[in-house]
């Protein structure tokens, strides 16, 4: 289909960009364009103006070493990510996380910001970031504001972000020698995953876990969590993997089917998680 008409604007600066957002009550952000054009195209979104940040450069594409965590800019590509030297170093998780998505078309266009704005619960990155703990900053009229991811995501494309806020970088921890592993269960290739699982593990018994696609937004397994703080075999605590989710019932796999995978993907990815 053909998108509905539209006024397109090219920001020269995020003050350029919120100034803009607030001239039109329904304007909206473009980056890499990948999870926005589509859904012009099926008009499940018709914003009368587009603010294009996709030319923008500096700190909002690079990836900056503060200390304990790293500082990521919002317009860093996913294919800039996937490579990136401090990200393989200090946070390989989000790096191979990165490397998953999509296509290499998508790779070169698609920004980490976007997929963290964009908020489908069937995305790769925002589960990352949920296992992570990643705080998200954001800059609107009001000045600058940020949130953990936990908090950021809050239903099936809702995140914190207001009409005029703009993405400006996301930061992660150093994972040191904890062990991580990312899988996902797709029936094709490229298609979005029906469910997926993020893994942190250290110390044998302290793990993070997070789920794609198995609610309205990335979830955490906090059952799956306890269960090991406890002293529960992997095999256990992966048995309540899906306490807690409301899977979707698609023709990508019903609720239930969702349910039963995500135990095995939790085993498996905590068992990668121990091995690395």
């Amino acid at each position: 289909m053909i998108p509905a008409p539209f006024d397109y604007e090219v920001a020269d600066s995020v003050e350029s960009a919120i100034e803009l957002l607030g001239s039109r009550s329904d304007a909206k952000l473009l980056a890499g364009g990948h999870s926005l054009i589509p859904l012009l195209r099926l008009r499940v979104t018709r914003p009368s103006l587009l603010v294009d940040v996709g030319r923008l450069n500096g700190p909002l594409r690079s990836v900056r070493d503060d200390g304990d965590r790293l500082t990521i800019g919002a317009l860093a590509r996913y294919a800039d990510l996937e490579r990136d030297p401090l990200l393989l170093e200090h946070n390989p998780l989000l790096a191979h996380v990165a490397g998953l998505v999509g296509d290499p078309q998508v790779r070169h266009r698609g920004t980490i910001g976007g997929s963290a704005a964009h908020g489908d619960p069937a995305s790769d990155i925002p589960t990352a970031l949920v296992a992570l703990e990643a705080e998200l900053v954001a800059r609107g009229p009001d000045g600058e504001r940020s949130w953990e991811a936990g908090d950021f995501f809050r239903s099936v494309f809702q995140t914190a972000l207001g009409p005029q806020d703009v993405l400006t970088e996301i930061r992660v921890p150093k994972l040191g020698d904890a062990g991580w592993s990312y899988l996902k269960f797709t029936r094709r290739a490229q298609d979005w995953a029906t469910v997926g699982v993020a893994a942190l593990v250290s110390g044998g018994d302290r793990a993070t876990v997070a789920l794609t696609n198995m609610g309205p937004t990335p979830l955490r397994a906090f059952g799956v969590e306890e269960e090991l703080r406890n002293g529960a075999p992997i095999d256990v605590a992966a048995g309540v993997a899906a306490d807690g989710t409301e899977p979707p019932d698609d023709t990508f796999g019903s609720a239930e089917y969702r349910r039963e995978l995500s135990k095995t993907l939790v085993r498996r990815a905590l068992e990668e998680a121990l091995r690395r």
